[in-house]
Formats: structure tokens, sequence, C-alpha cells
């Protein structure tokens, strides 16, 4: 019977501290600050965003193409979501993700959601950026005419002077040594900041 309690202590001793490693680094992915760092690569229906404040910036060329989209009812607008990570140089745990599923939200609305299966570990006292590809059509939760679309789009690519509110609803999923957690909750990552320099290529 003693090598049986003594394989049964073992095994509850190795439980007991890998949960207190599971704990720790819920606990670290915990205090990792998200936020949105921008918006990068925008394109609407095929149209360059980078110039593009509204909709009197378009070319002739480019109206036809929008207009084309409408009538289609499919405006497909890409860009990237840029999820900046800062791990707070005091926590002495690295937190590694390794799923993150995401709803995205414009001006308070749900629109497509997705999930990021990609790893990134956020050693203490770094940042990490997270890039999410994003194709919303913007018909499928937006009325409006071809101007307005081509105005919401541009505001979500950051270059209008009323920028939409973009707001990513995620729920990550980090390793440990008892296998991947998903976290609890979902955490509503938003921007904090307005202005400043472009957020840096992944």
């Amino acid at each position: 019977m003693a090598p049986t309690r003594w394989t049964l202590a073992l095994a509850a001793l190795a439980a007991t501290l890998a949960g207190c490693v599971t704990l720790s680094r819920l606990t670290a992915l915990k205090r990792v600050d998200f936020s949105i760092a921008g918006v990068q690569d925008g394109r609407l229906a095929g149209v360059d965003l980078r110039r593009i404040a509204n909709y009197d910036d378009l070319s002739v060329v480019e109206i036809g193409r929008v207009a084309l989209a409408v009538s289609r009812r499919d405006v497909p607008l890409d860009f990237r979501v840029l999820i900046r990570a800062d791990n707070p140089a005091d926590n002495n745990t690295a937190a590694t993700m390794v799923k993150l599923a995401w709803t995205l939200l414009l001006d308070d609305k749900e629109t497509v959601s997705g999930v990021l299966d990609t790893v990134v570990t956020m050693p203490p006292g770094q940042t990490a950026y997270i890039p999410l590809p994003m194709r919303v059509n913007l018909r499928q939760f937006f009325d409006g005419p071809a101007q307005s679309l081509v105005n919401l789009a541009a505001s979500v690519a950051g270059l209008s002077s009323h920028p939409t509110r973009i707001a990513v609803r995620a729920v990550p999923t980090i390793n440990t040594p008892l296998g991947p957690i998903t976290y609890p909750s979902p955490i509503t990552i938003v921007s904090r900041t307005v202005g400043g320099s472009p957020p840096p290529s992944p």
C-alpha cells in the first residue's frame, strides 16, 4: 500500500503545482492591458482608403466601383485592427495566448466575428502587437447610399475628422501545464489614444 500512497501523494502534489502555475498564468493574462493601437490597410470594395477622408475624395472610377458594390448589396470593407498588449514590468509571469475569439463592434453595433489561431507570447515589461484581419460587408449592417457608406469606411480607417467608435469583444485562450484554458469572460478592447504616431506594422 505504501507505494500506492506515495504515488497518489506525488500525483496530488503535481496537480497542485500545475494548478498554481495555471492560476499564475490566468492572473498574468488578467494583468495584461489590451487596447486598440490603430487600423491599417483599409480598402472599400477594392478602393484604397489611405487617401480617402470622405466621399468627395473618390475619383470617377472609384465612385463607379463603390456604386456597383452597393447595387449588389455587397460592400466589403477590408482592414486590420492592431491590438496592443502591454504586460506590466512587475508581472513576473509571461502570458502566452494561443487563440483569440473576437467580435467587432462599430459604433456599438455588433458586426462580424472570428477566431485568431496564433500563438502570442507577452513577456513582462514588453509590448506585443496582434493584427486582426477584418472583412465587413457594410451593406449587411448599415443602411444608406454609397456616400454614407464611403464616409463610414473612411471613419473606420481613421482618416475622417469624426472617427467611428471601434471596439473588439475578445475571449483569449492561454496555454497552461493543464492544456489550453479559455478566459472565463469576454473583455472589451477599445482605443486608448487619439492621434499620435501610427502603430508599427507587424
